[in-house]
């Protein structure tokens, strides 16, 4: 089963789409969108650092996707507007990390693999580590589920219920930086706030609950990922991007579909 790598970056596909769902469904109830893309973009200096000192791709890009949000968590509030310290950071990390790739010699990198993903050379070990996160990320998004949709309704309300909304923070911080690290084969850095946000974006007209809206998200990225690695296929373009791309013609399908039942 597992020799066939159609097979193999399926499974890929829909790993990544299982971890994404519930985490994009909270990146886009509290306007995460900019902060998801500014750790994405920081993965790419994880991958540097990780190749340097011969470490795990996945170890290397969780703590620097750690590092970037403990970095915005303390320098936010301190004179400079959100999106303004994000787009700075994001940027930087990205230019940093490029940098310190073309510094790595003796080591043969396929830099756009990991700007854009390469699903299509997922091995069963890549499959373990992206199904092992994905089911991590699943479970702490399920255990916090109530007190992380508290939060982000209101901090107030959260405060009255004992919740710390800066340990939910926290919490989201985690699962988007283990998400982060799965998808950068998937759909590379570059795309990585796309599934993240688009998906979840795409349910919101469907879905009536938080619980109905985070399943419809998880369809829409495993449909986008099998219908997408089947486009790319057929008209051999590039997978990440097509998967992308059938995510965003769901996205309009919805709005188109959300518009006429306005107009009824």
């Amino acid at each position: 089963m597992f020799d066939d790598f159609m097979v193999r970056a399926a499974l890929a596909g829909i790993g990544v789409a299982f971890a994404s769902a519930p985490l994009g469904c909270f990146v886009v109830w509290r306007r995460m969108a900019y902060f998801g893309d500014a750790t994405a973009h920081a993965a790419i200096l994880g991958v540097a650092l990780s190749l340097a000192f011969s470490l795990s791709v996945f170890v290397g890009t969780v703590v620097v996707a750690l590092l970037m949000a403990l970095v915005v968590s303390v320098l936010s509030g301190k004179g400079y507007a959100m999106d303004t310290l994000l787009g700075v950071l994001a940027h930087s990390a990205l230019a940093f990390g490029l940098v310190a790739v073309s510094f790595l010699s003796g080591i043969r990198i396929d830099l756009m693999a990991y700007l854009f993903g390469d699903i299509l050379a997922v091995s069963r070990g890549d499959l373990s580590v992206i199904w092992g996160g994905a089911s991590l990320v699943v479970a702490l998004i399920g255990w916090r589920w109530s007190t992380l949709l508290t939060s982000t309704l209101n901090e107030d309300l959260a405060y009255a219920s004992g919740i710390n909304p800066k340990r939910e923070q926290l919490v989201l911080t985690i699962a988007l930086a283990i998400t982060v690290a799965v998808a950068i084969k998937v759909v590379g850095v570059l795309l990585i706030a796309a599934m993240l946000i688009i998906p979840a974006a795409a349910a919101r007209p469907l879905s009536r609950t938080p619980e109905g809206m985070a399943i419809a998200a998880g369809l829409i990225g495993m449909l986008s990922a099998i219908i997408g690695l089947r486009a790319a296929y057929v008209l051999d373009t590039p997978a990440g991007p097509s998967i992308v791309c059938v995510a965003a013609i769901t996205f309009l399908a919805t709005s188109v579909l959300k518009s006429l039942r306005h107009q009824r």
